[in-house]
């Protein structure tokens, strides 16, 4: 069937793949699998995801698969029709050198701290832990051996039965907020309270472990998929506007939605 040209939804909303009508309504409910920041982009997303399932249904239609179990029959369809070749060795090499940050050790913290607990919308509370914070660390700066008194007489974390201690903590594994400020502290006692949604924290970091690299032997089979990954991804795009082109969409355009 020859291409048609993209134009305003017919019937106020209505989207042709081929023969086939996806009405507006078929988009609304499909709306609610894809949570997105605003309707108008959770709506387009709803519309993509059934054009595309509806060309693939119809090339697997044309091939004369059974499309009783139609997951299945979307699966026979790509096994087919895509081919995607393994990545070369040398492909893979040079990929690993590229991107060293994908293939190392996360960064680690051994950290303790005392939590000074207040909502983030109580202005008048996070003054105050806000001041108390300040003392403390003045207290600490002349005995820092006092940490895990002082960690146990005012954190309200339960980690203060540790005197603070959190022992070690890599990238994802605390509050995004101090994530991003641990990624750049030396070790030793932070001189000012850090804030999170929490409150206040009372940062010491006793020992920092930095990223390593990993050998290319350790990692070669991730590299590999990663590249298997991505040429399948490109694959699928360039076999999705073919059908595009060959069935004929109307009133939405794959490409510009992409």
């Amino acid at each position: 069937m020859q291409r048609i040209d993209m134009v305003e939804r017919p019937g106020g909303g209505v989207i042709q793949v081929g023969e086939a009508l996806i009405e507006e309504s078929e988009i609304a409910r499909e709306t609610q699998h894809h949570p997105a920041g605003d309707l108008d982009r959770a709506r387009r997303q709803a519309a993509r995801a059934l054009v595309i399932r509806q060309l693939l249904l119809q090339r697997a239609a044309q091939c004369g698969l059974d499309p009783t179990d139609e997951e299945a029959c979307i699966s026979a369809l790509l096994e087919q029709d895509l081919q995607v070749p393994e990545p070369h060795p040398a492909d893979c090499r040079r990929y690993y050198h590229s991107h060293p940050e994908r293939f190392q050790t996360p960064p680690g913290w051994h950290i303790r701290h005392i939590l000074l607990a207040a909502a983030p919308d109580d202005a008048r509370a996070r003054d105050r832990q806000y001041r108390l914070g300040q003392k403390l660390l003045r207290q600490l700066d002349a005995s820092e051996h006092r940490f895990t008194e002082l960690a146990q007489r005012y954190s309200d974390c339960p980690s203060r039965d540790q005197g603070g201690e959190l022992g070690w903590l890599g990238p994802g594994q605390t509050v995004a907020e101090l994530d991003r400020v641990l990624a750049r502290l030396p070790t030793g006692l932070h001189g000012r309270p850090l804030a999170s949604r929490y409150g206040w924290h009372l940062v010491h970091i006793r020992e920092l472990r930095p990223a390593r690299p990993l050998p290319y032997e350790h990692v070669n089979e991730r590299v590999r998929h990663e590249l298997l990954e991505q040429a399948s991804r490109r694959a699928l795009h360039q076999y999705l506007l073919a059908l595009e082109n060959d069935i004929g969409v109307r009133g939405f355009h794959l490409e510009e939605d992409s």
